[in-house]
């Protein structure tokens, strides 16, 4: 490959808006000085929905992630898919497909698009979600960690997609110990920060208060935390979370860890609705995905605003640069 990073990007669910910002995307290509990508799909719906509400984009079939270099200044290329497969096939295709170029070495990093699990479950698909399958298809003896990033700030769910109730009972000494080691390696190699700088919040208000108003914090998070902290990484907390996204704060972290998934989101979605990215960390290769899901309530319509898929093509474009250097 050339010096330059190659993106695959993923079709999504084609009833949602991942065909159209990606369409945008690629116009907006030299605006945002955009590294080269590809999409992976289906052909026929691809080009069904450029022919509704992006006539003007030409979309240019490939053979291999080598032909888009050329392709890309003057039409989006397509790595098609079988036709035969059906929507939700095509859509895990797409990612499976996207997964082995990057383990290949074909592409450096793949940008998916959001996906509609539960139309996946009704074809057969078996895990909890992008992250879920993505750490499965590369053979990951730990659960891979989510990141939400944006300019102004790194965020990290200790706990991800299950009830409030059930927060508690999942944290554990060892899967906290985890997420922030992953995320510790992954600021180092994907993000170049020499002494990455994690702050860590508090389960309960006030960061339980001393135990007056929960205990996880001394029983749990604090006996992790000092115990990173003696082995020589940078990191401080359990603080109270309401007091860790203002500006002042911010600028004393690299990124935050938090207990659960409202915790992290909110601030970061607050500061940057748009321009959030999704990033995996703990893979042997980059992934990166829009921070929002598939707006089947405005698919279609042209109406879609590709800037957090725009961001995440950045981000992985600048990881990979950072990986490679």
């Amino acid at each position: 490959m050339s010096d330059s990073p190659l993106l695959a990007v993923t079709m999504g669910d084609p009833a949602g808006i991942g065909i159209e910002i990606t369409a945008k995307a690629w116009s907006l290509r030299r605006e945002e000085q955009l590294a080269p990508f590809f999409l992976i799909g289906g052909r026929e719906v691809i080009a069904a929905q450029l022919e509704t509400f992006e006539p003007e984009i030409p979309l240019r079939e490939i053979s291999s992630p080598d032909d888009a270099r050329a392709v890309f200044a003057d039409a989006l290329p397509l790595l098609p898919l079988d036709p035969a497969l059906s929507d939700a096939e095509q859509t895990i295709e797409a990612i499976r497909l996207g997964t082995e170029l990057c383990q290949q070495g074909a592409v450096h990093a793949i940008v998916t698009n959001p996906i509609h699990k539960k139309r996946l479950y009704e074809a057969g698909f078996t895990h909890p979600g992008h992250t879920e399958y993505l750490a499965a298809l590369d053979n990951r003896p730990r659960k891979s960690v989510m990141m939400l990033a944006c300019p102004k700030l790194k965020v990290v769910p200790a706990t991800v997609h299950i009830p409030i109730r059930e927060v508690p009972a999942q944290l554990t000494a060892e899967g906290l110990t985890h997420v922030i080691e992953t995320t510790h390696a992954d600021l180092m190699t994907r993000f170049k920060l020499e002494e990455p700088r994690l702050v860590i919040a508090g389960l309960n208000p006030h960061a339980g208060e001393d135990g007056s108003i929960g205990t996880e914090e001394e029983t749990l998070i604090r006996p992790v935390v000092e115990k990173l902290r003696s082995g020589g990484m940078n990191i401080t907390g359990p603080f109270a979370a309401d007091s860790l996204f203002h500006p002042a704060a911010r600028e004393k972290y690299d990124a935050a860890i938090c207990m659960y998934h409202d915790q992290a989101l909110i601030p970061i979605k607050t500061l940057d609705f748009d321009g959030g990215v999704n990033v995996t960390l703990g893979l042997s290769f980059i992934r990166t995905s829009p921070d929002h899901g598939t707006a089947e309530d405005i698919a279609g319509r042209g109406l879609a605003n590709p800037s957090s898929l725009i961001a995440a093509i950045q981000m992985a474009a600048v990881m990979s640069s950072a990986n490679n250097d």
